[in-house]
């Protein structure tokens, strides 16, 4: 490693400190898209966990809700089951709940936290149905009618004891988008709606989403038309636009509510840029569409 080099990394730990001195000992959630863990590149796949080690290890409390979509799709496949989708919404009867929960809780969840676990970090998973609680989520129809897409939830509730001991105790929560109704009933969720009630639940000072894009742009084909910052009074002109259109409606839904819930900042980055949660939190310039009240 070059003199220039060396240079360039004390550089960002001096950028980077007085962010640590200011978020040392709170609670940051982090929506972790489940596509990352299937990443042929070792260092996609890793650099989150990585970057989760590194707010461990300088005091701040990170949280983890991820997702698996694309998981849950081949291992529907595989089990010979039908994907069918409403309105974006997977239809989702008792036999796909329990693949899943499967997928979610058990393969993805557990490879998440040994991934954590081996860079010096302390993880604990849990199964989203043993923390969340929801309801179930209906779907308007083209007609205006209201769709029942089968096992479909909306997180509205969150037990944070034992998330708050793992915080207490210096250990990672990593949470699956599951959650079971008043009755007991599982239910797949959004894991951006799930993170977001996380955040307020917790009274978490940021919230990131991580997903397969830079942020929120003006045009899709033109990674120059990010744009950086959003305000909340912002959002609905940006949807009548066209500029906050389909997956991203629900995310900033969620991220609006936690704003308003009194999470300080709600940043979207692109998880496939090395280190993306360490830019956009620890350099002035960040990186991605942060919104803000």
């Amino acid at each position: 490693m070059t003199l220039n080099q060396l240079i360039i990394r004390a550089d960002f730990l001096l950028e980077a400190l007085p962010y640590i001195q200011r978020y040392r000992g709170e609670t940051f959630v982090i929506k972790y898209g489940g596509s990352f863990m299937d990443a042929k590149d070792p260092e996609q796949r890793d650099s989150v966990a990585r970057d989760i080690t590194f707010l461990e290890a300088v005091g701040i409390n990170p949280v983890v809700v991820h997702g698996g979509g694309k998981a849950i799709t081949r291992a529907l496949k595989d089990s010979g089951i039908e994907t069918r989708f409403i309105q974006g919404m997977r239809v989702t009867d008792q036999q796909t709940m329990n693949v899943v929960e499967k997928v979610l809780s058990y393969e993805i969840n557990p490879r998440i936290v040994e991934t954590i676990q081996s860079f010096g970090g302390k993880a604990k998973g849990f199964a989203g149905s043993k923390v969340l609680k929801c309801k179930k989520k209906l779907v308007p129809g083209e007609n205006g009618e209201m769709l029942d897409v089968g096992f479909v939830g909306e997180v509205n509730g969150v037990d944070t004891v034992q998330i708050l001991d793992c915080i207490a105790n210096n250990i990672t929560p990593v949470i699956s988008p599951t959650a079971q109704d008043e009755e007991g009933n599982f239910y797949n969720c959004n894991a951006d709606i799930a993170a977001a009630q996380v955040a307020i639940a917790l009274k978490a000072r940021r919230l990131v989403f991580m997903s397969d894009v830079p942020g929120l742009m003006r045009d899709l084909k033109d990674p120059t038309s990010l744009i950086s910052q959003v305000q909340v009074s912002e959002v609905d002109g940006l949807k009548k636009n066209g500029v906050i259109d389909a997956g991203m409606i629900p995310k900033m839904d969620s991220a609006v509510e936690a704003i308003r819930a009194g999470v300080e900042k709600v940043s979207l980055v692109d998880g496939r840029m090395p280190h993306s949660v360490m830019l956009e939190i620890f350099t002035h310039a960040g990186v991605g569409t942060e919104l803000v009240l």
